[in-house]
């Protein structure tokens, strides 16, 4: 996801640290997150990189707009929109995982543009290859997601991998790597606009970024071995506790 969703609330709920300064240092960690772990998900062949090349067009734009206009909307609003859009995103996520899906309609753009994948799934067992549907809303739902993280200094990883795994039907580990190899190119757009503003603090920056850089290998070598269903779980309980947490910021700043 990029561990935004989780620097930004530490960084503000528990060490007190201004919601702006906060934002900057997560954008730089979240590059730091993406170039960890991006290697070995495109070596295990996890990440989808037509995919994630077509859905930066519209993360890159979002994330430049977003980062021009988080210098005039107050901190306490960041909160609420941050905390809503997590919500929204463990709602989505939990009433997919409720239903079964059946197979992607067909989707003459992604034909056209060889965005179909497959990739071996160690704890299955077995090849797993699927299809993408509605290309063209996941591309808009993707400036959505650029919009937001230069907002709240966030890879928007928590919507990245919502918008693909819901809309354009990929498989929820691969929606997670091809996730993290576009979070750093998302962050890198909007953390330019955050620098020449003065709100990155190399002393807050730099120990988080080294932080998430040793998490994110970590974590990268747990994906593979995890059943699509832990790996859901565990998305939800973040999202749920985190959303908590930014809307009762935001009511109560």
């Amino acid at each position: 996801m990029g561990g935004g969703i989780i620097i930004v609330p530490v960084l503000t709920l528990v060490l007190g640290v201004d919601f702006r300064y906060a934002a900057g240092a997560s954008l730089v960690s979240v590059i730091a997150t993406s170039s960890g772990a991006a290697a070995a998900y495109v070596k295990e062949h996890l990440t989808n990189l037509r995919v994630a090349m077509f859905l930066e067009i519209g993360t890159t734009a979002g994330a430049i707009t977003g980062g021009l206009i988080a210098g005039i909307i107050q901190p306490r609003w960041l909160y609420v929109l941050f905390g809503l859009m997590l919500a929204y995103s463990a709602v989505a996520m939990f009433q997919k995982g409720r239903h079964v899906q059946g197979e992607a309609p067909r989707d003459r753009w992604a034909d056209r543009l060889r965005l179909h994948g497959k990739y071996y799934d160690e704890a299955e067992g077995c090849e797993v290859s699927y299809r993408v549907a509605h290309s063209w809303t996941g591309l808009g739902l993707m400036y959505v997601a650029g919009i937001v993280s230069g907002l709240l200094g966030i890879g928007s990883g928590a919507l990245k991998v919502t918008a693909m795994d819901l809309a354009m039907r990929l498989p929820i580990k691969v929606s997670s790597a091809t996730s993290n190899f576009m979070i750093g190119v998302t962050a890198a757009a909007s953390a330019g606009v955050y620098f020449a503003r003065g709100d990155i603090n190399p002393f807050i920056a730099a120990p988080v970024a080294l932080g998430v850089l040793i998490g994110a290998t970590a974590g990268s070598k747990m994906l593979g071995r995890l059943k699509s269903g832990a790996v859901r779980a565990v998305f939800l309980v973040v999202l749920i506790y985190i959303a908590g947490n930014m809307l009762y910021k935001g009511w109560h700043s």
